[in-house]
């Protein structure tokens, strides 16, 4: 079976016009409010919807580990009117000095790294990359929501693609476990939450997010 490199390559230019534009547009929109400015890196920026709310006054930096992804956010990059410097990378080997980042932003892309090991190294890396002071707001999906609450938490979710079926690899956290990780890696949560729902129920959002600060030292 195909790794999820692979099947995002694959898919990618399906991809762009399934999503085209960002997936918590409003939540991003808010969090782009709160920090203004300064060097922000979208991890796991897939074909790079999710930079349209920041385009002004940013510093713009993507990684992603499909390079097909990478190529039709430079095609979303022309249409739209703005550049940001892409680097085709793993989550949990981001090839970044220390503190290189104001703030980071991360949706529906963790939930892809495929085993335990590497997601706490990728937690580790985030916290790395981001400056004393610096946020991040990050989205997995979430395990407890109504789709998928009753199995596994490792899945094959299926893409359907010129007559074939396709499959990415999910790993769906808890709300529990994605603190954890958070924490473990040295950030500190400033909030927690599902989407459009900041303070609400966990278990009724697709999405688990959090906005993280890396303390200052």
């Amino acid at each position: 079976m195909a790794t999820n490199r692979e099947t995002f390559d694959r898919i990618a230019q399906a991809w762009y016009g399934f999503r085209h534009w960002p997936l918590l547009g409003d939540e991003l929109n808010v969090i782009a409010s709160r920090w203004q400015s300064g060097r922000i890196v979208n991890l796991g920026c897939a074909h790079g919807p999710d930079f349209l709310p920041f385009r002004s006054g940013f510093d713009l930096y993507g990684v992603d580990f499909s390079s097909g992804m990478l190529r039709q956010a430079r095609t979303y990059m022309a249409k739209h009117g703005f550049r940001a410097e892409l680097v085709r990378a793993d989550l949990a080997h981001l090839p970044f000095g220390e503190a290189s980042f104001d703030h980071a932003v991360s949706v529906a892309a963790y939930h892809h790294v495929e085993d335990l090991e590497h997601r706490v190294q990728a937690f580790r890396e985030l916290h790395r990359v981001l400056r004393p002071g610096g946020e991040v707001y990050l989205t997995v999906w979430n395990h407890r929501q109504a789709a998928f609450r009753s199995g596994a938490q490792d899945r094959l979710v299926p893409w359907k693609s010129g007559g074939r079926v396709l499959y990415r690899r999910y790993h769906l956290f808890t709300p529990e476990e994605l603190c954890t990780h958070v924490t473990e890696a040295g950030l500190r949560i400033l909030w927690t939450g599902s989407e459009s729902r900041h303070e609400g129920p966990v278990e009724t959002g697709r999405n688990l997010c959090v906005l993280a600060a890396r303390p200052e030292d």
